[in-house]
């Protein structure tokens, strides 16, 4: 199973990068730089196909905000917390917080919507979001590559170690949470305070 995984990523790796780089992106990234060290990816087509993934991604993400308002106050009123964040965010950073936010955990998908349901320039948003996207993708897949051994012998290891590898990860991920959580709270809580003023 392990191997036809590997030989469908090996023929179809770029349909799966863009695929990837529009739902979701670092690991795909990754995947990519570590497949271009091997020589299965070109490392500027890779970097292309990660890129121009990302930038749909968001563009999709922008205009599901521009011209669905009323299926994000309906269908996504549970996010409501996050979209009032990616609003608070985009008031006091302005246009940087398009640029940086696909680093930020929980928010990717959030803020180009809440930026599509403002009145903020579609051009602008296109244009930051596609420098964005390259620096992105250069980001992750031009490490992954240099460093591809050494991650492959991450990977041999967390195969083989399982058992260490799986709590570590889940400890990782939980305090990368819990600290985003923190900064998400403590927005909410200083906006109240100066609404209680």
């Amino acid at each position: 199973m392990e191997h036809l995984f590997i030989e469908w990523l090996k023929e179809y790796g770029y349909i799966v990068l863009f695929g990837w780089s529009i739902l979701e992106g670092e690991l795909g990234l990754v995947m990519a730089g570590i497949m271009s060290h091997t020589g299965d990816m070109v490392l500027p087509i890779a970097l292309i196909v990660g890129a121009l993934g990302g930038f749909v991604g968001d563009q999709i993400y922008f205009y599901i905000g521009r011209y669905n308002k009323n299926y994000i106050y309906t269908k996504l009123h549970t996010q409501r917390r996050k979209f009032a964040i990616a609003h608070l965010l985009l008031k006091k950073y302005g246009w940087p917080i398009i640029f940086v936010q696909r680093y930020m955990y929980g928010m990717r998908t959030v803020i180009p919507m809440a930026i599509g349901l403002t009145k903020y320039s579609a051009r602008d948003f296109a244009l930051i979001n596609f420098i964005s996207a390259i620096f992105w993708a250069s980001l992750t897949i031009i490490p992954a590559y240099y460093f591809g051994e050494e991650l492959l012998k991450l990977l041999a290891w967390i195969k083989a170690h399982w058992y260490f590898a799986v709590p570590l990860v889940l400890t990782i991920v939980g305090s990368i949470v819990f600290t985003f959580n923190r900064i998400e709270k403590k927005l909410l809580e200083k906006r109240r305070e100066r609404q209680t003023r």
